[in-house]
């Protein structure tokens, strides 16, 4: 796919919060990049990951739409309330614009005529059938709360495919920020997240994913997802682990 957001709460030990349990060997395993305790090599590089200078937080399909009460895709706004996703993700835009990060929120967009919408695969064609549409202008495509688009944030609507770097104008706005570093969060974990780490990465960005800032349908496919699928191309950390180190004082 507001401001003044409340102080986080204790964040789950691991996945998005959707595991099946505790004490198994894959809660036991962290996840290649993760952050493992304060001074550590990894924390250490996740912070010079993050400089606001050259860092910016990305937010995928947080819309009205998608995730939203009446959303499109009930299943999957259900994961993102019921999983805390998009509250984290308000904390962490709060927090960026507090540090100096640019936040950009990416937007899916269908005109109502369909015209240089997707036709070539079965994803594309449900969706022009479902009655709750991603028309330009309507609230579907504005944030659904609490995340929310700030005056200095900037915002990427795309009318095609799948992710919001493939042939859209977000690539260039990130070279011209000067961006190295991608935070991705939102929706969804099973296909306009992962295209979007792996299009940052092919783009030479270093994409940093927060585990419990995603979310995707069923709930147990994004840890494994995480896992098995991000963890070798992207940074793996998690919400307070980023907050912690943007709501450091400087030296």
């Amino acid at each position: 796919m507001p401001s003044g957001v409340s102080e986080p709460e204790p964040e789950p030990s691991s996945g998005t919060g959707t595991g099946t349990g505790t004490g198994t060997e894959a809660e036991a395993r962290p996840e290649a990049g993760t952050e493992t305790g304060p001074g550590s090599a990894a924390r250490n590089r996740l912070s010079r990951l993050l400089d606001p200078a050259t860092t910016v937080l990305l937010t995928v399909e947080c819309q009205r739409g998608v995730v939203g009460m009446r959303s499109a895709l009930p299943e999957l706004a259900a994961e993102a309330r019921r999983s805390g996703v998009l509250d984290r993700i308000a904390r962490l835009a709060a927090a960026a614009r507090a540090a100096g990060v640019q936040v950009v929120h990416a937007v899916a967009e269908r005109r109502p005529d369909g015209r240089g919408a997707n036709l070539n695969a079965p994803l594309f064609r449900a969706l022009a059938g479902l009655p709750v549409q991603q028309h330009p202008g309507t609230p579907a495509v504005e944030p659904e709360p609490p995340v929310e688009a700030a005056p200095e944030d900037l915002v990427v609507r795309r009318l095609h495919g799948l992710s919001p770097l493939a042939g859209t104008g977000l690539d260039p706005l990130l070279r011209n920020l000067r961006c190295r570093t991608l935070l991705i969060t939102g929706v969804s974990a099973n296909v306009a997240v992962p295209n979007t780490v792996f299009d940052a990465v092919n783009l030479g960005y270093t994409a940093v994913v927060p585990r419990d800032a995603i979310a995707g349908v069923p709930a147990d496919y994004t840890p494994a997802m995480i896992r098995h699928t991000l963890a070798p191309v992207a940074t793996i950390t998690t919400s307070r682990a980023v907050l912690d180190i943007w709501r450091r004082p400087a030296p």
